[in-house]
């Protein structure tokens, strides 16, 4: 079966972020000296295999000290791989997102373009990064002056597959010691993979707070999207091929893009262009 091109570098980037194997077979986290490097994905801290840091775990960490409350290099690195890829990261250098890829791809009785109230949801991510992220691990703490990173502890999927559920598994001692809130977010990890098989990439469109960031630099950033106006017929062919249910031709630099290049291959006009994947055929419109 021949692989895509972007599922090859999704493949190739989380084997990468995560390549301490060892750590799986210990049980342990690596600890070397890059590890305070973020990664642009979602990816975490704690997973036994990863090399780098994620960018929405660096940042709790920051906010919920009370020596650190501003993390020029965090926010830095944000702002730096925003305006460059937006949120390319999401749909090509994201373990998770890949993770949700391949959930997608089995087979399911009825597949769904969008939830009701699909607006209204993709709100949500913005609700729990200012929430989650920024404003509770800043301003709840304890009697220390310390807060606590509330995603991260209470919500973050990709931390209970990649970090929670491994180094349980491994140690006898942190599964008795599992409480409440692993079996929470062990629930949420369910619910969200079985949401994977019927919507294409929930997580991402709904509650992501780093796709959120970084959506929010999709309409600026270098990587991005080109309609020719002069091109398109509006013919909607590339709103049926994205799998984020886009009118393309409207917005193609919307904060919910993820920049897959479905679109871009699937236009008959030959009208959207990327740099990052190459066009289908250009067929003529007239007559």
């Amino acid at each position: 079966m021949k692989t895509h091109p972007r599922a090859f570098v999704q493949l190739c980037v989380t084997a990468l972020s995560n390549g301490y194997a060892v750590g799986f077979a210990r049980g342990t986290i690596f600890k070397g000296r890059i590890k305070g490097l973020c990664l642009p994905g979602l990816n975490c801290y704690s997973c036994p295999g990863a090399l780098g840091a994620c960018p929405i775990g660096s940042l709790q960490a920051v906010l919920t000290s009370h020596e650190y409350g501003f993390s020029f290099y965090v926010v830095g690195f944000l702002l730096a791989v925003g305006a460059l890829c937006g949120r390319f990261v999401c749909g090509w250098l994201c373990p998770f997102g890949f993770f949700q890829d391949l959930l997608h791809r089995i087979p399911f009785p009825k597949k769904l373009r969008r939830l009701p109230g699909e607006k209204a949801l993709r709100l949500l991510r913005y609700v729990i990064l200012v929430g989650f992220v920024i404003l509770l691990p800043m301003f709840v703490t304890d009697a220390y002056g310390l807060g606590k990173p509330w995603f991260c502890t209470y919500l973050c999927p990709a931390g209970t597959l990649e970090a929670g559920i491994p180094l349980t598994l491994a140690s006898a001692a942190l599964r008795d010691a599992a409480g409440w809130v692993f079996r929470w977010k062990l629930l949420l990890l369910i619910l969200l993979i079985l949401l994977s098989l019927v919507v294409y990439r929930p997580f991402c469109r709904y509650l992501c707070p780093l796709g959120a960031v970084y959506g929010l630099c999709n309409p600026v950033s270098l990587v991005r999207l080109k309609v020719d106006p002069g091109a398109c017929v509006q013919c909607g062919v590339c709103q049926d091929a994205c799998p984020l249910d886009i009118q393309v031709w409207k917005k193609p630099n919307g904060t919910a893009c993820i920049r897959c290049g479905k679109c871009v291959r699937a236009c008959p006009c030959g009208a959207i262009q990327a740099p990052f994947v190459k066009g289908g055929k250009t067929v003529s419109t007239k007559g």
